[in-house]
């Protein structure tokens, strides 16, 4: 197989924007810590890191096989390998099996509950893309998939709990919040192929939108640090993220597509912040 068409594979699983890793990583990172009260087992923190970065990849191909027709017509997605036709339908699919393979397997190192869980994660990200055709805000489904990790990282350690509860609705309320942002880059482009997104959903409100979300997100993770007894230093770190959710309101303030793409670019290191309060707040 040529450079090019390696090349071509990595882009499709979008491996060149390690951003969407990490906005999937650190929350599960969250679980894993929150679940073991300190630094996870080494076995555990491999199995999950590595599933996230099988389950982000297969995710985007899914979403890719799913858009084909429409990525083509959309400014950011034109030059995506299956609109291009660098890589066939087939492919595409071939990849999709080997990752799904990869990611059953390392679930198959954990319990039962886990794969069940997996399970569910599985077919919310199947069905995410679909909902962009008729559900006016997509965001909050592709947060309820994405983050059901939280749930999976608790089974694997122990039982879901309150705890658990309230670290995942932050996490799907922090989505619909920083996916909105990503979505208002979209939405010209959205409006004229007749695709639904929360950037067109909220309209002229969407900031407002946004804001509510982050401050529900804020609220949520006060709560879980309350739950979990944390010290000090998670407080200061939550500060520190509702301080990246003013800078973000700030720098979209005119709601400028390049404005916009930098302020959802920025959440990728507020989940970094928080994962690092959250251990020095156990500790």
């Amino acid at each position: 197989m040529k450079c090019s068409q390696w090349q071509a594979y990595a882009r499709l699983m979008r491996w060149h924007k390690p951003v969407g890793i990490l906005l999937l990583l650190w929350p599960t990172w969250w679980a894993l810590c929150l679940s073991a009260k300190a630094w996870p087992p080494l076995p555990i923190g491999i199995i999950f890191t590595l599933g996230v970065v099988l389950m982000r990849s297969a995710g985007c191909v899914i979403n890719d096989l799913m858009d084909r027709e429409f990525d083509g017509q959309v400014a950011r997605t034109r030059d995506r390998p299956l609109a291009k036709g660098e890589i066939s339908v087939f492919q595409a699919w071939v990849l999709l099996t080997i990752l799904c393979t990869l990611s059953l397997i390392l679930v198959l190192f954990l319990n039962i509950k886990v794969f069940f869980w997996a399970c569910l994660a599985l077919s919310i990200s199947v069905i995410y893309p679909l909902t962009k055709r008729f559900f006016p805000i997509p965001q909050l489904i592709l947060g309820l998939g994405w983050y059901l990790a939280i749930p999976m990282a608790f089974a694997a350690q122990g039982s879901v709990n309150a705890i658990t509860l309230y670290l995942y609705l932050a996490a799907v309320a922090w989505t619909i919040a920083y996916d909105t942002w990503y979505a208002m880059v979209d939405r010209a482009d959205d409006l004229k192929l007749g695709l639904k997104s929360s950037a067109i959903f909220f309209g002229r409100y969407d900031r407002l939108a946004v804001a509510i979300f982050q401050s529900m997100a804020v609220l949520a993770w006060g709560y879980v640090g309350i739950l979990a007894e944390l010290k000090w230093p998670y407080f200061l770190a939550l500060a520190g993220a509702g301080i990246l959710f003013i800078y973000q309101q700030i720098i979209a303030y005119r709601s400028e597509p390049a404005q916009c793409f930098r302020a959802f670019l920025n959440n990728q290191w507020l989940g970094g912040i928080l994962l690092l309060g959250i251990l020095l707040g156990i500790f």
